[in-house]
């Protein structure tokens, strides 16, 4: 199943979002800059895509890191996963973290990141004074026995 979602360029050199085979759940998200970007490391920038885009009510975009830049290169979003809420219009930047201990470099057009856009269920949150009982109860970070 396919979604239009529609992409709005806002920067010359802006690369439209595309996913690397039919059924890949992501698609790249493109470093839109105007020359190379060095991080050194531990190093955290914001870079620009050039791109807003109009995600459907009841879904989210998740910016998620690219595994071949993540592994091999140490460059990762800095917040794990990106939200961009589906009322948010403003450009996407993709805050890069290098994980390493050697300097590394992106170059205009680049591939740095991947978008999955996915429903989610709205919640609303009531205040209570019990919750029901389960088994685990509270029991946190290892409780289950397996780390």
């Amino acid at each position: 199943m396919e979604m239009k979602v529609l992409v709005k360029r806002l920067r010359d050199g802006a690369i439209l979002p595309k996913r690397g085979s039919l059924d890949a759940a992501g698609a790249d998200l493109s470093a839109c800059i105007d020359a190379p970007l060095t991080f050194a490391p531990q190093e955290t920038k914001f870079v620009p895509t050039g791109i807003s885009v109009e995600i459907p009510q009841g879904y989210v975009g998740l910016v998620f890191a690219r595994s071949s830049v993540a592994s091999k290169r140490d460059l990762a979003p800095a917040n794990k996963v990106g939200v961009i809420d589906s009322d948010y219009r403003g450009e996407i930047l993709v805050t890069l973290h290098n994980h390493g201990v050697a300097p590394r470099t992106i170059e205009p057009g680049e591939r740095i990141a991947q978008l999955v856009i996915v429903p989610y269920l709205a919640a609303s949150f009531e205040e209570a004074y019990a919750l029901s009982d389960t088994e685990r109860g509270a029991g946190g970070f290892g409780s289950t026995g397996r780390i």
